[in-house]
């Protein structure tokens, strides 16, 4: 059988989006039709389980993750396919919350290999999402809760059928590829509403719901609009979480669930919550058995790493992964409402697909120190580019070669009472979390084999 690296290699070896230069977003090259026929090869083991289906541009993970909590904690068998990942492969993959273990990794790709041979244009992201439905088939899922991977309309996830269509909040992001404005965008991302599945939309921009009520009423699709048909209030928060109730339009004084906790912070991620709760109703009209409970205990229990996540105190470290102007924006707006400090310390690394510059034109004006670098990501502006941006804003930076010599940087500028950000990438985060453990003294986190993901094209 193939080791895990070996399987990894065959995999990455492929066209992959996610690491070279990304085409725009037409059926020549993201062909839906690619995936569905290569799911035939494997006998279809996405039609073996029911699904929901989350787009967005801000907050899918976090609704997938919600979502998925929600159902395991009622008692069904789940299967969570998410992207990319933070620190290993396996974090794409999972069943009943526990990452897909290395062997079967290995002993489904191999399996794979015939067929993928014999198809060599299918990417990357096409193999790994066979892969993802392939083992929920196997495992015998109830519910699969499916994240996209960009846009909709032709992510190779949007061959499922899904009990529920959700869409997340939508802003400008990859946009050489998806269209340079929001109503652009918008329609790609409406591409996962399929005629009579209900649908489910967080607040939008006019232009972003004027583009998901048309799609929805062109298919015949019933939509719910959180902030309208579903909404929320908070209660209060501290450093472990925030409290809201979830209430139906009119229902403020008598909510459906009232004090529910997610240990998230961050008043989007309320937004999100109210998302998901939406959709957990739709899925209880259809016939599932999700007790309220089951809602409370699963969001008081989520897990999502690397959104606003407090790694230490005093000083305050915090990871989150913005990487888009609104995301900036809004991670901004929820450190000054949320947290205490006295000055901010920005460590920043970023994609050169995410407009570094308009990042950092966002962030420098609310930072009293920024340490620019880069992760080991082949998309990772260069440091170099990051300087030479924040001079032409006007400001001088410092510079780290790597997300841990930047953590020490600003750990021995930092006072007690400041707050170290680490943000703009996943990519970043993960190295730097990755680097407190280590610092810390913490378990590591799971890993995948040094430099597996550099593989030349050819076979394995």
């Amino acid at each position: 059988m193939l080791t895990y690296r070996e399987a990894l290699s065959a995999i990455f070896q492929r066209t992959d989006y996610e690491r070279q230069e990304q085409p725009p977003y037409a059926e020549r090259v993201w062909r839906l039709e690619r995936t569905e026929e290569l799911l035939g090869q494997f006998g279809n083991p996405h039609r073996a389980f029911r699904s929901v289906h989350i787009a967005g541009t801000k907050g899918k993970g976090s609704v997938t993750a919600m979502i998925e909590s929600i159902l395991r904690t009622a008692g069904y068998r789940t299967g969570m396919y998410t992207s990319p990942h933070l620190h290993t492969f396996r974090e794409r993959i999972r069943v009943g919350g526990e990452l897909i273990p290395e062997e079967d990794v290995s002993r489904l790709v191999e399996s794979m290999i015939p067929i993928l041979d014999a198809r060599p244009e299918v990417t990357v992201f096409e193999i790994i999402t066979a892969l993802g439905m392939c083992y929920f088939a196997e495992r015998q899922v109830d519910v699969g809760v499916f994240e996209v991977g960009m846009g909709g309309r032709l992510d190779a996830t949007n061959v499922l059928r899904p009990m529920v269509s959700i869409i997340t909040s939508i802003s400008l992001d990859h946009m050489k590829v998806l269209g340079d404005t929001v109503e652009a965008i918008a329609r790609e991302k409406a591409g996962i509403i399929k005629p009579g599945i209900p649908a489910v939309t967080s607040p939008q921009q006019p232009e972003a719901m004027r583009v998901i009520r048309e799609a929805t009423e062109q298919r015949k699709t019933p939509l719910k609009v959180v902030g309208r048909n579903w909404r929320w209030r908070f209660l209060d928060a501290d450093l472990s979480g925030q409290r809201f109730h979830v209430y139906r339009d009119g229902h403020e004084d008598t909510p459906e669930y009232p004090v529910l906790s997610i240990p998230l912070l961050g008043e989007y991620q309320l937004e999100n919550a109210c998302t998901a709760v939406a959709a957990v109703e739709i899925l209880r009209e259809a016939g599932l058995f999700i007790e309220q409970e089951a809602v409370r205990r699963g969001l008081a229990t989520v897990r999502w790493p690397g959104r606003l996540e407090i790694l230490g105190q005093r000083p305050l470290v915090v990871t989150d992964g913005a990487h888009n102007p609104y995301s900036i924006e809004q991670l901004l707006s929820a450190l000054r409402q949320y947290l205490e400090y006295r000055r901010l310390i920005v460590i920043f690394g970023a994609s050169m697909t995410h407009t570094p510059e308009r990042l950092l034109a966002l962030l420098l004006p609310a930072a009293d120190a920024l340490h620019v670098t880069q992760s080991h990501h082949p998309k990772a502006a260069p440091i170099a580019d990051l300087q030479a941006m924040a001079r032409a804003l006007g400001r001088q930076v410092s510079t780290a070669g790597t997300p841990l010599d930047a953590l020490q940087e600003a750990l021995a500028q930092a006072q007690q009472d400041d707050l170290i950000l680490i943000t703009g990438s996943l990519f970043v985060v993960a190295e730097a979390e990755e680097a407190w453990a280590a610092m810390h003294g913490l378990p590591p986190f799971p890993a995948d084999p040094p430099r597996v993901y550099d593989v030349p094209a050819g076979k394995v």
